[in-house]
């Protein structure tokens, strides 16, 4: 089996394992009056469980359009050497980080430390426009959260 069709496998194992906490669990928590909302806490979990399934079955089960055939594979899973490793695995510890710091350092301050470094890592280097719009998107995604679905999402460290 060719390796997008493995890495989609796992993607399907992952998101299964999700869609069933998203379905069965996530709901069983919420009070009754909140089971009445169009919208639960559950619901973007929901769309996105179902959503990676759909995406995940289609690469399994090859029904994407067949592949032009060149000589040269699009990734040689023998020359990982070749490709972009540092930056890759510097994202995946940034993310594990940052999974660590939300808590004690607020959302607002860890998600644009996240976003910043990771846009740094990733070869942006106008920060002038970088960090306007880390604070930006860091700010629009905490007001939806808590304010419109009304999920407490800390904002500042611990200590403020």
């Amino acid at each position: 089996m060719a390796l997008d069709r493995w890495i989609a496998f796992v993607i399907l194992c992952v998101a299964s394992v999700y869609a069933y906490a998203a379905f069965f669990t996530m709901d069983d928590l919420l009070p009754p009056f909140m089971q009445r909302n169009p919208i639960w806490p559950s619901t973007f979990p929901k769309v996105l469980s179902v959503l990676a399934i759909f995406t995940s079955l289609v690469i399994v089960l090859g029904f994407e359009a067949p592949p032009e055939r060149s000589a040269k594979p699009e990734i040689d899973y023998r020359r990982l050497g070749d490709y972009h490793i540092f930056q890759a695995l510097t994202l995946l510890g940034l993310m594990v980080a940052y999974a660590i710091f939300l808590r004690p350092a607020g959302f607002l301050l860890s998600t644009v430390g996240f976003l910043s470094i990771g846009g740094i890592v990733l070869g942006e280097r106008k920060l002038h426009i970088l960090i306007p719009v880390a604070v930006f998107a860091t700010g629009i995604v905490w007001y939806l959260v808590d304010r419109v679905l009304g999920i407490f999402l800390s904002p500042l460290p611990y200590f403020m």
